[in-house]
């Protein structure tokens, strides 16, 4: 072998090994969100701050997140799950207990988001957006205003009227269209709740959780219901889409993010929740993403076309009536085994 030969076999052996030790180095995080919560502006944004390669898988329900980590997936430094999540997920070993010393703008997080329920001390869970769930329509459609969960029921809108496809969420308004708690426990009332979802199907156009603003919007659906954040941006876009919260009260959620046990990259996942919680990185999230951050200060950073849009902050009075959706323990059979049957039924 020429001399010649061997000093460029050394040149790229040295050159491979180096870029084999930046590969090493490359910091990383893997993160299983809700869709449309995480807006890629802010990843970029992070990732151009700290040099850490974001990986986002997203899913659409509670549901198949705890799904995903019962079967065994292990490669999530963070997930995002929403408020009755939290404690199955605790219970079932997937979440790890969050250091707040690490998070130097913890405290910038709303005194009713720092004492939460269905995580007292926020011990594995630092919650992120919150809002409410309620119903859109499309007055092209719905000629009146509408304000009860009982339209969902209007025989006038057949074929057009949409469920979320998300079992607590179907049974909210099942619940409280018969006037019961969104939380209950009773047995009776679940059956109740659960023959009026099951009636109702010859309504429907289908159960959706997905494309539903879309739906709305286009008009191929009159009454769809939402979550809050999902339908601002085709309110922005087509003022006849209306996001209500129904007399009977619909309910409040928050999505939080929570450390997996089985997290590799731990310093990246506390530094990321930590940029979440910086006031000017809220408020874009907010200014995206068209959801309540519960960091209080990013508020006053607002357009104030967002500060004061009601769907994305609803009065007091509106929120007076909301249930706060938590973990229902063993009465979660009642609900699995409703929706079973709902699923199940024909119109």
């Amino acid at each position: 072998m020429s001399k010649k030969v061997l000093s460029v076999l050394i040149v790229f052996v040295i050159l491979v090994t180096a870029l084999a030790s930046c590969q090493q180095k490359q910091k990383q995080l893997n993160i299983y969100a809700w869709s449309a919560e995480l807006p890629q502006e802010v990843i970029d944004d992070f990732q151009t701050e700290t040099g850490i390669v974001i990986t986002v898988d997203t899913f659409d329900s509670n549901e198949a997140l705890i799904a995903k980590l019962e079967a065994g997936a292990s490669g999530y430094d963070l997930v995002n799950p929403s408020q009755y999540a939290v404690p199955i997920l605790t219970t079932e070993g997937f979440l790890k207990e969050i250091d707040h010393s690490k998070l130097k703008n913890y405290n910038g997080i709303g005194t009713v988001f720092q004492n939460v329920s269905f995580d007292p001390g926020n011990k594995t869970s630092i919650p992120y957006l919150w809002g409410t769930t309620g119903y859109a329509y499309n007055d092209e459609c719905v000629k009146e205003p509408i304000t009860s969960w009982s339209a969902m029921w209007d025989p006038q809108y057949t074929g057009r009227i949409y469920m979320l496809d998300n079992m607590l969420a179907a049974y909210i308004a099942g619940l409280q269209v018969n006037g019961f708690h969104a939380n209950t426990t009773d047995p009776n009332e679940v059956a109740i709740a659960t023959q009026s979802l099951i009636d109702q199907k010859a309504l429907l156009g289908g159960y959706n959780s997905t494309n539903f603003p879309e739906l709305v919007s286009s008009g191929e659906a009159c009454i769809v219901e939402a979550w809050s954040g999902n339908v601002i941006q085709v309110m922005k876009d087509n003022p006849h889409v209306h996001y209500v919260i129904p007399d009977e009260g619909g309910s409040m959620w928050v999505d939080s993010y929570s450390i997996t046990d089985s997290a590799k990259n731990l310093d990246e996942a506390y530094l990321f929740i930590d940029y979440l919680l910086r006031p000017e990185v809220a408020a874009k999230v907010t200014q995206l993403a068209s959801v309540a951050t519960t960091v209080d200060a990013s508020k006053a950073l607002l357009d104030a076309e967002v500060a004061s849009n009601p769907a994305i902050f609803p009065p007091p009075e509106r929120l007076a009536k909301a249930d706060f959706i938590v973990f229902l323990g063993d009465a979660m059979t009642y609900y699995q085994d409703g929706w079973t049957q709902v699923k199940a039924s024909t119109p």
